[in-house]
């Protein structure tokens, strides 16, 4: 397998513009895409500003976030990664839309490149059989925010050669982050650990145990948590939150982890958290607001 120099993430939204941040700053080329140019446009402008504040806090020097930021490169067209030696995909957590992808992407690679998935809880076992590369298939699952987060979950799907999650060890290790292995269930290990979690204090709140602020303060200051679940919700997107709770629910047919009828309810409104300026808080006016 060749080095990794040049790297395609699929995906500018919070996720994907993370993951070029980093890539850059550790001296790879990076080629952003998105369905949507205009993405693409607001994803650099994140990263512009996310190092703004990285050199005002002396964590990188100025020279350093002008050559990490013409490292980056739009890749409007799928075709636009053909030369890529790693692609990392961050779509959506919907299986069906990493599977359209996989599927229009990998006729367009070089037979010998990587291929990745940031997914959260999906098999990647599975994704990986939609794939001509099953062998060079694996999960790199990075957290959110990327830049400040200092663990990534590497998963192994059943058909991933060595050779392949070493190569994703060492490209881990380039970016200064923590590689935790993880298995191929439902949701890995954080997220199998956080998400059932946040989906209690849905049902706490959906029960009328507490509000919304007694739940997060209740966490905060009762368990020593930096930010109450609801709050990490809003933050995560209860979209997101709501699809891992189903992967759960439905990979392990298990009752504990069924997904609470209040965070359904939020979807369906389309209230989502933060990127939608409305979740268990509102984000509209100056402070967010509980919303129950």
């Amino acid at each position: 397998m060749s080095e990794i120099h040049k790297i395609g993430v699929i995906g500018a939204g919070q996720m994907g513009n993370g993951i070029a941040h980093v890539c850059a700053l550790a001296g790879y080329d990076v080629f952003l895409n998105d369905l949507d140019p205009e993405r693409i446009k607001s994803g650099l402008a994140t990263i512009n500003g996310n190092m703004a504040r990285q050199v005002s806090r002396d964590v990188i020097a100025e020279a350093d976030r002008k050559a990490a930021l013409d490292r980056i490169h739009t890749a409007e067209a799928l075709a636009d990664l053909a030369e890529m030696d790693l692609v990392i995909e961050t779509a959506a957590e919907n299986e069906e839309i990493k599977r359209s992808i996989f599927k229009q992407l990998c006729p367009l690679l070089r037979p010998e490149a990587m291929l990745a998935t940031n997914t959260s809880s999906i098999s990647i076992t599975r994704l990986a059989s939609t794939t001509d590369r099953p062998e060079r298939f694996l999960g790199i699952h990075f957290m959110n925010p990327v830049p400040l987060m200092q663990l990534v979950e590497l998963v192994r799907g059943i058909a991933t050669e060595d050779e392949t999650f070493d190569a994703a060890k060492a490209f881990v290790a380039r970016l200064g982050k923590t590689a935790t292995v993880a298995e191929d269930f439902p949701a890995f290990i954080v997220n199998r650990i956080l998400l059932p979690m946040i989906n209690e204090a849905v049902y706490t709140l959906y029960e009328g145990v507490g509000s919304v602020e007694a739940i997060d303060n209740a966490m905060r200051l009762g368990a020593n948590h930096p930010m109450g679940p609801l709050q990490l919700a809003d933050f995560i997107g209860l979209d997101t939150c709501l699809s891992i709770m189903q992967v759960l629910y439905e990979g392990l047919a298990d009752s504990k982890y069924r997904p609470c009828p209040l965070l359904v309810k939020y979807v369906e409104a389309g209230w989502l958290g933060r990127k939608t300026q409305r979740g268990f808080y509102d984000y509209r006016g100056e402070t967010p607001m509980p919303t129950r």
